[in-house]
Formats: C-alpha cells, sequence, structure tokens
C-alpha cells in the first residue's frame, strides 16, 4: 500500500499538472494574438511569455519526477533519469527566477524613475535589447548551474539511494557543488528582486504623500497599475521563499515540513499562472473574450 507521503506526492503532481498545462497554454497563446495583432511585445509581456514556456516545462518535469518517485521509485534511483530531471528542474527553476528579477527590475524602473546611472542603464537594456538579455541570461545560468548540479548528482545518486536526505552525502560535496550553484540561480536573484520591491514601494509611498499633502488641490492619481505591479513581485517573491523553504527543510531529517514545503513547491509553477494572469489585463481580456466568443457561438448553434 503506498504510504501517505508518496500518496501526497502523486496528488501534487497531478493535479499541478492538470493545471498548469490550460493555464501556461492560455498565455503562450494569448501573447501570440498580441504579436499577430501588433507585431511585437511590451517588456512585461516578453517575460511573461518567457515564464508561460518555462514554467510548463518545470510543471511537466516536476509532475513527472513526483510520479516517479510514487508509482516507480527504481526508476526514479536510475543514474542517467535522476540526473538529467534534477540537472533539467534546476536549470529551469534558477532561470525562472532570474526572469522574476528582470520583471522586477523593469517595473522598478519604470515606476520609480530614479536618476542613478545605474537604474538608468538597467532601464535601457530592458527596453531595448530584452531578448537577447534572457537569451544571455539563460546561457550564463546554465554555465554556472547544470555542470555542478549534474557533477553533485553524480557523485551523491549511490548514497541518495541509501538514504532519504542530502546530509548522507557530506557536506564537503554540498559546499562544493550546491552552494555556488544556489547563490547564483537564488540568492542573488532574491535579493535583487527585494531591492526592487523595496526600492518601488518605498517611491510609491513617498509619492503617495506628497500628494495627498499637497496645497494645490491636485487630484490623486490612479495608482492602480502600480499597485498592481507591487502585488506581482510580492506574490512571485513569495513564491521564491516557499522554494527556499524546500531547499532547507532538505537537510532537517524526517521532517513534516520537508513534505508540506515539497508539496508546494510541485504546485509553485501553477500558482505563478494566477500570478501572471492577475498582472496582465491584456491576457485576462484576450482569454474572456475567447470564452465569450466560444459559448456565444455554442448558444447559438
Amino acid at each position: 500500500m503506498m504510504s501517505p507521503f508518496f500518496l501526497s506526492i502523486l496528488v501534487s503532481s497531478v493535479l499541478g499538472l492538470g493545471l498548469a498545462i490550460p493555464s501556461y497554454t492560455c498565455i503562450v497563446m494569448g501573447n501570440l494574438d498580441i504579436i499577430r495583432k501588433k507585431g511585437k511585445l511590451s517588456p512585461t509581456d516578453v517575460i511573461f511569455l518567457a515564464k508561460g514556456i518555462v514554467n510548463l516545462l518545470l510543471q511537466c518535469l516536476l509532475s513527472l519526477q513526483g510520479m516517479f518517485l510514487a508509482l516507480f521509485l527504481k526508476t526514479f534511483y536510475i543514474k542517467q533519469v535522476f540526473v538529467f530531471m534534477n540537472r533539467s528542474i534546476y536549470f529551469l527553476t534558477y532561470y525562472n527566477f532570474w526572469l522574476t528579477f528582470w520583471l522586477s527590475a523593469h517595473y522598478c524602473t519604470t515606476i520609480t524613475n530614479l536618476s542613478y546611472g545605474f537604474f538608468i542603464w538597467v532601464k535601457r537594456i530592458v527596453s531595448n535589447f530584452l531578448s537577447h538579455l534572457l537569451f544571455l541570461t539563460a546561457l550564463g545560468v546554465f554555465i554556472v548551474s547544470v555542470p555542478g548540479v549534474l557533477a553533485f548528482h553524480a557523485e551523491s545518486i549511490q548514497s541518495s539511494v541509501n538514504s532519504t536526505n542530502v546530509s548522507a552525502i557530506g557536506l564537503d560535496k554540498v559546499f562544493s557543488y550546491h552552494v555556488p550553484a544556489t547563490t547564483v540561480g537564488i540568492i542573488l536573484p532574491f535579493c535583487l528582486s527585494l531591492l526592487c520591491l523595496v526600492l518601488t514601494s518605498s517611491f510609491l509611498l513617498r509619492h503617495v504623500w506628497r500628494v495627498k499633502n499637497n496645497d494645490s488641490g491636485s487630484t490623486r492619481p490612479n495608482l492602480q497599475a502600480h499597485v498592481t505591479a507591487l502585488r506581482t513581485i510580492f506574490f512571485l517573491l513569495l513564491i521564491f521563499t516557499f522554494f527556499c523553504g524546500y531547499q532547507v527543510m532538505i537537510f532537517v531529517p524526517s521532517s513534516s515540513l520537508s513534505i508540506v514545503f515539497g508539496n508546494l513547491q510541485l504546485f509553485s509553477p501553477s500558482v505563478e499562472a494566477a500570478v501572471i494572469f492577475q498582472a496582465s489585463n491584456k491576457l485576462r481580456r484576450i482569454i474572456l473574450r475567447r470564452f465569450w466568443t466560444r459559448s456565444w457561438r455554442n448558444t447559438e448553434t
């Protein structure tokens, strides 16, 4: 009989995949529809399209890994399967975190209009060279993370078969391979995204305070788009935190929190789809229009 742990992993894998496929299909198709009508995408739409493709692939791999772990444990620990899946998952995860940073940087430089040279430079490259920037980011993440993760798992696979926790591998191996990749793929983009969130929040708070205390009688501007941007960064960083929590819980033997965070990690790509939908009015309008048209045609027939 399947244990509760493996049963929860299986259920989370199936549900996550069932939610991700239609959600990200709508996101990708919606952005392609924008390209067809307007000929190009805005920087936020480009990042949303990249996130849609990356998160769809990530959710498929995470769900497949969970199904292997729950149903075909021996297949899961075949060296080639184990190394390939983990290498791909780490690369997609790290790249997704860097996409979050570039989205945060775009919101920050657009909303705050800071005059410092660094922010002007970031705003210029995000506006004019975003596609090249995303490609170089993917290449850099691949070069930094994948070889280390590959070597780490190749040396630790035998230990993982005999133990459910990474601590059996030895701290020297963890620090040699895992920590540098984690620093580049998780800690650095998280800190940069958090900095963007703090700068954007402080700028908007000061702006609202100035307008509120303005004696000229000026009306308060509509900040709904800026609030949506802040909410988007906050939710993406919250998903970030759950992933980091799972990485920490791996080192805690027999922890129930590791099971909780592990199941939350399986849902994280699907949850990001909801964050993207709430951040993009264009995607919501396109999807609602398509569903409304289909419903109207079905009613007519």
